[in-house]
């Protein structure tokens, strides 16, 4: 430091550079607010699309469940020589089945699933009966 007499005041010169401010290599504010923005915008493009895959998902596997039991449903009919419209149970076809089938929207039983009544109807789902998604042969 040098000190200068200019006048009545006296001025200390020092070769000042301008040093940044002390900072880390981290974001700001403006920066993470712009990146959660465009992360909550893919999100809301996202999810709707993904909710109805699930559902699109959830009536085929029911479809096919209803499939399964149609078929063990004629197995049985054919093996036991019954004529249409005589009535069919679970306990009737189960022996057709690896596993009892439930319906994938929420079932937790056959009961609760599906519903059979005579060899010559096609047996339906109990869980979602309307509706785009409708869970039906």
């Amino acid at each position: 430091m040098k000190n200068q007499t200019v006048g009545p005041c006296t001025r200390l010169t020092q070769s000042r550079k301008r040093e940044p401010a002390d900072r880390s290599s981290g974001f700001t504010l403006i920066e993470i607010m712009i990146v959660v923005a465009i992360i909550a915008m893919l999100a809301a493009l996202a999810i709707p699309s993904f909710v109805e895959a699930r559902e699109c998902s959830r009536k085929v596997g029911c479809t096919q469940n209803l499939h399964v039991i149609d078929n063990a449903t004629q197995r049985w009919s054919l093996e036991a020589h019954k004529q249409s419209g005589e009535t069919v149970t679970l306990d009737d076809i189960r022996v057709y089945f690896k596993q009892v089938p439930v319906c994938p929207s929420g079932g937790t039983s056959f009961s609760d699933s599906y519903q059979i009544t005579t060899v010559d109807v096609d047996p339906t789902c109990l869980r979602v009966t309307s509706g785009r998604y409708a869970h039906k042969m």
